[in-house]
């Protein structure tokens, strides 16, 4: 096999530590590369390195952005009084895709994890504590959007019950995403807990 050009394998290398991309769409994605125009490929390199100091956590939500607050916080439209607390920003992304969804959010940036060693104290709970301390008389309701697996819901559980310690009077409810049965699943091949949150969850038809 003829060795490659020196930056083009070191292209290729950088590739595969990302995820989900394995040793053969690396080597495609480097091919594709050589295969653009030099301004294109210019203009992506200024891009990525200013990426992360062009990048920033919002001050209030956690969110990514390039100002203080980020678009959302700013927005006069959105309702201030409800707070979805997710795990990622690609979580809110997905909710945002929707268009279903009109309130603000906390962004976690991660979740309690145990056996990788990530504790309450890693992620942003406290502040999403000290948040709902400062505005716990202008909220409504707080969504606990963590996702349903063993690691969301121990997060969203110990959440629960800290915002219960620092609820001080204030009306506002603690709410969590329903799940179940997609559209179009098959009960032959649901688990055991899907089904079991599918039967809590169930309603007038």
């Amino acid at each position: 096999m003829s060795r490659l050009p020196k930056d083009l394998q070191h292209t290729i290398e950088f590739f595969e530590k990302l995820p989900g991309i394995g040793p053969k769409t690396a080597k495609r994605l480097g091919f594709y590369l050589l295969r653009l125009p030099q301004a294109d490929l210019e203009e992506a390199s200024k891009h990525l390195s200013t990426l992360k100091n062009s990048t920033k956590f919002c001050a209030r939500c956690f969110n990514l952005t390039e100002q203080e607050i980020c678009y959302i916080c700013e927005d006069r439209n959105r309702d201030s009084s409800t707070i979805a607390v997710v795990e990622d920003v690609l979580a809110l992304l997905s909710l945002e895709a929707g268009n279903h969804y009109s309130g603000v959010y906390h962004v976690l940036h991660g979740r309690i994890d145990p056996l990788n060693y990530i504790s309450p104290d890693d992620i942003n709970i406290a502040p999403l504590l000290s948040r709902v301390k400062k505005e716990g008389d202008n909220l409504k309701e707080i969504v606990l959007a963590t996702n349903p697996d063993t690691e969301g819901e121990a997060t969203a559980m110990y959440i629960r019950e800290r915002l219960d310690e620092v609820k001080n009077g204030s009306a506002f409810s603690i709410t969590r995403l329903a799940y179940g049965l997609p559209i179009g699943a098959d009960l032959e091949y649901a688990d055991y807990m899907t089904l079991k949150r599918s039967f809590e969850g169930r309603k007038a038809f």
